[in-house]
């Protein structure tokens, strides 16, 4: 144990255990040269979280001059990272019109990378979020060669950066399975086991020579709500991806919550009923194997519900509004499950703001209204105000624009 005297401390006198002070962690300061990106990233993030907004308007709200923003903006918008819009003529207390500043559409954009078990999609996205250049690819089937998955990814990712009209700032990777984004790699992917241990964002940046970020694809959904969606501005927020598999994120305080390695986070597989079903995991009992497609389709198949074996929580909800009661019940079965384990997310870490992706979407207002109901009745009141659901963007352009998103915020050095 550490041991040593406040008066020993404030005389400058050694520690008294026998760790040397050169072999602690060192928790440097920001170096001269890293206080210009600092702040051109706060002023970035204030945008993304205003929206345009006048230099009059970003000074006050970063609580420094006009002089101070002018000279962080003016050398963004001389390299067409940001562009001043129309003047908004003055209000009638008079002064000088503002012009709000916003992204140019000549800005380098971002390549984002979906990478799902079975295909790959790219993208570029602006720094406004506005997609474009798609490709899409799938995997060839029966493949025991990594190398072929890594080409088909590769053929993706180079016909989106040809369609660049400016060279790409970097690229971004949502990917399904267990990551460590400290290696860039994929640890391991159940629904495509020939992927683990991959060092993906190595190959990509060895190949295309760009900065490459990647990540789980629910913390990917998480950063393009922070950067693009509904997560904006907000400090505590969470998101819960439905689909084959479940999975979910956290933002808590102003940070993204990846645990050690990326190691956090794996909701899916969060325990909920003792005894229940077997995972893909090979444990029993994860959130996931009551709140996915996989057990939809076989509960709706026991039932005898039309068209059980490609049931979606789309055509769950469609039954349902044509009273069939089958159907109604097990949408309302669907949401129990879906409601205990964001009931569990809730006791513990209280995002209360909660942004809900994948399948469930596809159920509209009915099934999150029933998640709510059910939610509701698992968790008490509390302070910290009202338990909110909300239904993100479309999974696969919400991950996208996340994709992007890691690579904005490792440029940005804006810490998430």
């Amino acid at each position: 144990m550490t041991s040593f005297s406040d008066d020993n401390r404030r005389a400058g006198g050694g520690w008294t255990d026998d760790v040397s002070r050169n072999n602690r962690p060192r928790h440097g300061l920001i170096s001269s040269s890293s206080v210009g990106s600092a702040n051109r990233g706060r002023i970035l993030q204030a945008l993304f979280d205003l929206g345009p907004t006048s230099r009059a308007d970003l000074a006050r709200y970063t609580g420094v001059n006009r002089a101070t923003i002018s000279g962080i903006i003016q050398p963004m918008v001389d390299q067409k990272v940001l562009v001043e819009g129309d003047a908004i003529p003055a209000n009638e207390s008079g002064g000088k019109p503002a012009r709000p500043l916003w992204f140019s559409e000549d800005a380098q954009p971002i390549c984002a990378v979906l990478l799902m078990h079975d295909s790959v999609r790219s993208c570029l996205v602006s720094l406004n979020g506005e997609i474009s250049a798609e490709s899409e690819a799938a995997f060839p089937a029966g493949t025991s060669d990594v190398r072929v998955l890594m080409d088909v990814i590769a053929d993706c990712v180079g016909k989106t950066l040809a369609s660049a009209a400016r060279p790409a700032i970097g690229i971004g990777v949502a990917a399904v399975g267990m990551i460590d984004t400290d290696k860039r790699a994929i640890v391991a992917v159940n629904l495509a086991p020939l992927l683990d241990g991959f060092p993906l964002g190595v190959e990509l940046e060895s190949r295309f020579g760009l900065p490459t970020s990647i990540d789980h694809h629910p913390r990917a959904l998480l950063v393009g709500d922070r950067w693009f969606g509904l997560g904006r501005g907000r400090r505590n927020f969470a998101v819960v991806y439905t689909g084959d598999v479940l999975g979910g994120a956290l933002f808590l305080d102003g940070h993204l919550f990846r645990g050690p390695g990326g190691a956090g986070g794996e909701l899916g597989h969060t325990f909920v009923q003792l005894g229940g079903r077997r995972c893909k995991c090979g444990r029993i009992g994860c959130w996931e194997t009551i709140a996915t497609l996989g057990w939809l389709r076989e509960e709706a198949g026991n039932i005898e519900l039309p068209g059980a074996e490609t049931m979606t929580a789309a055509q769950l909800g469609a039954l349902a509004a044509q009273d069939v009661a089958a159907a109604g019940q097990l949408l309302d079965r669907y949401a129990h499950n879906i409601a205990v384990g964001i009931a569990n997310l809730q006791q513990t870490m209280a995002p209360n703001f909660i942004i809900l992706h994948g399948d469930v979407v596809g159920g509209g207002e009915r099934l999150v209204t029933a998640i709510a109901k059910h939610l509701h009745e698992l968790v008490p009141w509390r302070p910290g105000g009202e338990i909110e659901l909300a239904l993100g963007d479309h999974e696969d352009v919400a991950a996208l624009r996340g994709a992007a998103g890691l690579v904005l915020s490792d440029l940005l050095h804006f810490p998430l």
